[in-house]
């Protein structure tokens, strides 16, 4: 029922900021205790947990991106942003974000190619 769509630019500049944009659609949230992620998976390469925004507003991050990443939302509550600063081609990925509860990363999007290359 619910769906996520990863939306944004797909080519970056090196230290360029990366913003992405995951839509909320389908459905209402039914839980009061929701968790919104976000994910990427570099080429040939496992999947990277990045961050997560709270029900509440709260964010956390990875540590090795924390000085870079910034996760929001807006008052709806159905559309969440991704932004990466200083990127590097080794940002290139697919990114995802998923809705899920405080133990499982639940529903995913379907990805949204990301290059970061001059």
């Amino acid at each position: 029922q619910v769906q996520l769509q990863e939306s944004g630019p797909g080519l970056v500049k090196p230290s360029q900021t990366l913003s992405l944009t995951c839509t909320v659609s389908g459905g209402s949230i039914i839980t009061t205790y929701y968790y919104t992620r976000w994910i990427r998976q570099p080429p040939g390469k496992g999947l990277e947990w990045m961050g997560t925004i709270s029900y509440s507003g709260g964010t956390a991050y990875s540590p090795s991106l924390k000085s870079r990443a910034s996760i929001s939302r807006d008052t709806s509550k159905t559309q969440f942003t991704l932004q990466l600063s200083s990127t590097t081609p080794e940002d290139t990925a697919v990114y995802y974000c998923a809705l899920g509860d405080v133990q499982q990363f639940g529903s995913w999007g379907q990805g949204t190619h990301v290059t970061v290359s001059s």
